[in-house]
């Protein structure tokens, strides 16, 4: 008797691409016996035919015209791995308006147009399913929406950004520089050419929308996320973290406060003892903390062609097994309907409370702290604990402050007065600091 089977179309043949081709050839069986149903790789669209990828296709599988995968009537499945945010929305709809289940690994497009996408699959009753849009090979969003999914989640914390993880990794390590580690990163295929998105935190912030709209139920709106990236950061200020009993990452946060919500991105002092501070290299890790199931730590290959084929396929391997059962979509795309999604507020940046690590670099001279510590006393800010090397150039040393909680507002403008203080050498240099992850 011939297994019935699913014929999966694929948009992208680029790393991704090429390692979900590889799993469908290398693991057909396995995937077949999984789902009690034949998995067959029928089409394959990219505007590049021509590049050996190292893997082989059947003749005619490969093709330039996208509109012929996505027309094809016998595709129950279409792989999106094109990226960015045009075509692979315009794509993404057709394939959604022609009845097709949808696989995505592009956080981007989700957390600009995700609203509008998963509102069409609830409307045309196919799924949309994203895991490998957020942490590479890790399974946090069916552990957000399935395994999990009975918790009203209070915090997020996430190292999402592999590139930005491994160059802070290495300046920790390595006592250098960021410029000397991104050039390093990029030498070695870490980085790309132009890493804005990655080191900038935009990509982080991407991802962040998606876990903080899977876990609060709610709709985060990408461009309302505080956004901050790593390079400011120095070698100095990790060697400081260190003294400090920290480690720093760049810290993707959310978390439930009333009827608002925390949803922002920028480097994080955490102490070095804390799960999350041992994710080093290129690697990710999530915490998430539930109300009954408290802390549950998630880390492993953030990014990479095996990884990301990985859920991708895993994603295909359970729309898979609701087409053979004929169950329609079982579980929705944000993980309660879209008629049933929450409304909260970001609360604004400077309305946040948090600890601050704060340099200062001075001049060598009496009454400098005093200065200092007067300012921020005016905005009520205290200071935990002080680092005053020895070491200095010429008549400059830099003064290093750990403070208690304090509201950003008021940080903020302390520091722009402090830093008109005519003994201040360069601006003052800012870093939130994490003492409690749950």
């Amino acid at each position: 008797m011939t297994m019935q089977s699913i014929k999966v179309g694929l948009l992208g043949f680029g790393t991704i691409g090429t390692g979900v081709v590889k799993v469908f050839q290398q693991n057909a069986s396995l995937l077949a016996r999984r789902a009690a149903i034949k998995l067959e790789l029928t089409r394959v669209a990219d505007l590049d035919v021509t590049t050996d990828r190292g893997v082989q296709l059947a003749p005619g599988v490969l093709a330039s015209d996208a509109g012929a995968l996505l027309d094809d009537p016998e595709i129950q499945v279409v792989i999106e791995l094109i990226g960015g945010y045009e075509p692979a929305r315009s794509f993404v709809l057709r394939a959604i308006r022609n009845g097709k289940h949808v696989v995505t690994a592009n956080k981007a497009l989700l957390a600009l147009h995700g609203e509008e996408i998963f509102r069409a699959a609830e409307e045309a009753g196919v799924e949309v399913m994203f895991e490998a849009s957020v942490g590479g090979g890790i399974p946090v969003i069916s552990a957000i929406k399935e395994n999990l999914g009975a918790n009203n989640f209070t915090g997020l914390y996430g190292i999402l950004n592999g590139t930005c993880n491994y160059i802070l990794t290495q300046m920790d390590e390595e006592s250098e520089d960021f410029v000397d580690v991104l050039a390093d990163a990029q030498a070695q295929g870490f980085a790309e050419a132009d890493p804005t998105f990655d080191i900038e935190g935009i990509d982080t912030a991407h991802k962040l929308a998606l876990l903080a709209g899977l876990c609060f139920g709610t709709r985060v709106d990408f461009k309302e996320i505080y956004t901050e990236g790593i390079s400011k950061v120095s070698a100095l200020d990790i060697e400081f973290a260190r003294d400090f009993g920290y480690t720093l990452k760049l810290l993707a946060i959310g978390k439930r406060d009333g009827d608002c919500i925390e949803a922002r991105v920028h480097p994080t002092m955490i102490p070095k003892d804390y799960p999350l501070a041992s994710i080093g290299g290129v690697y990710n890790g999530i915490r998430l903390v539930g109300d009954f199931s408290g802390p549950t730590m998630l880390s492993g290959y953030g990014a990479g062609m095996n990884a990301t084929a990985s859920a991708v396929m895993g994603d295909v391997l359970a729309i898979a097994r609701n087409v053979k059962a004929g169950s329609g979509p079982r579980t929705p795309a944000m993980g309660c309907p879209q008629n049933s999604m929450e409304s909260y507020k970001i609360k604004p940046m400077d309305q946040v409370v948090t600890h601050y690590y704060l340099r200062f670099n001075v001049s060598d001279r009496p009454g400098v702290l005093a200065q200092i510590a007067g300012v921020l006393g005016k905005y009520e800010i205290s200071i935990e604990s002080m680092i005053q090397p020895h070491r200095h150039e010429a008549d400059a040393v830099p003064i290093v402050f750990m403070t208690h909680k304090a509201q950003e507002r008021n940080v903020r403008a302390a520091l722009a007065e402090i830093d008109q203080l005519d003994v201040i050498r360069e601006k003052t240099l800012l870093i939130r600091v994490e003492n409690n992850l749950e």
